[in-house]
């Protein structure tokens, strides 16, 4: 079963309701297996494929993910639009726990995950200065405007590579660079989904002020659950809609064609084994 439509669930969202006609797809790629089956359905009348980020039960930490087999396995399903949901702390007072901030930049401060397809005799490099799809993120921001969740279209996501929250010196430093919302997760899929020509954006789900605000200078597993249960309830209102929104004729973003540049390899000199592993994410440019 195809879908065009992949969500990606986060923290607190390891189901995704309002599916029909659902059924559980068990992948394997070319990096590996995904972090749960895909449960694949129709949503507003249009086929959905879900992924919990962190498996059902939360069973994987952010440092342990497989991005690239999360990011391919959406790709195999036919997937063009991703739509993730992440769990946040905010670094501004503006973005109040049980916001929504649906970010255009990342930083990246994780430490040596694999964040490409590319490499093995292939080498590609893909324009990432705008990394996400700015269609699908004005349509999340109007997808949230019509469930009647606030939020706030553009700012910055720094990506860190956990477990642990951050010290209030990072926090701070974090705030001294004007970053938005830290998080754990996003960068990787954001580049990923790039160099697999998709459209990504996030709606990053502000559970707390991380360890810098004087008057919520502690972060607690608690307080964050608490929050995280009336973010989920919002993101599942707000998908819903976005869903209905997102058309389904051709995209005319950059993203659906971002590797037309992004390959410097000499074509005839990349190994036939990589070009195999890589076929669904460049068979397109090797045709004759």
């Amino acid at each position: 079963m195809q879908a065009k439509i992949g969500i990606i669930g986060g923290s607190g969202l390891y189901s995704m309701p309002g599916f029909t006609n659902q059924r559980e797809v068990a992948l394997e790629t070319p990096f590996g297996a995904p972090s749960d089956a895909y449960v694949v359905g129709e949503m507003a009348g249009k086929p959905v494929a879900f992924l919990a980020r962190h498996g059902r039960g939360h069973r994987l930490s952010p440092s342990e993910l497989n991005f690239r087999a999360n990011i391919h396995g959406f790709k195999q399903l036919g997937v063009e639009w991703i739509i993730s949901l992440s769990a946040v702390g905010s670094l501004k007072e503006e973005h109040k726990p049980l916001d929504f901030v649906i970010p255009d930049q990342f930083v990246d401060r994780t430490m040596g995950r694999k964040s490409t397809f590319f490499g093995e005799g292939l080498v590609g490099h893909v324009s990432f200065g705008d990394p996400v799809c700015n269609a699908l993120a004005k349509l999340l921001h109007q997808a949230c405007g019509e469930a009647g969740v606030p939020s706030k279209l553009g700012g910055t996501y720094i990506c860190m590579e956990g477990p642990a929250f951050s010290t209030k010196a990072e926090s701070n430093l974090y705030r001294s660079w004007g970053m938005d919302v830290i998080g754990m997760t996003n960068l990787q899929e954001a580049k990923l989904a790039r160099e697999a020509e998709l459209c990504y954006a996030t709606i990053a789900m502000v559970t707390d002020y991380d360890c810098w605000h004087p008057e919520h200078d502690a972060v607690t597993v608690a307080d964050i659950v608490r929050n995280l249960h009336h973010n989920a309830e919002n993101a599942q209102k707000v998908v819903f809609k976005a869903v209905e929104l997102l058309g389904m004729g051709e995209r005319k973003c950059p993203c659906a064609s971002a590797l037309e540049f992004a390959l410097i390899t000499d074509k005839t000199k990349v190994p036939e084994e990589t070009k195999r592993k890589l076929e669904l994410l460049v068979g397109k440019y090797f045709a004759e």
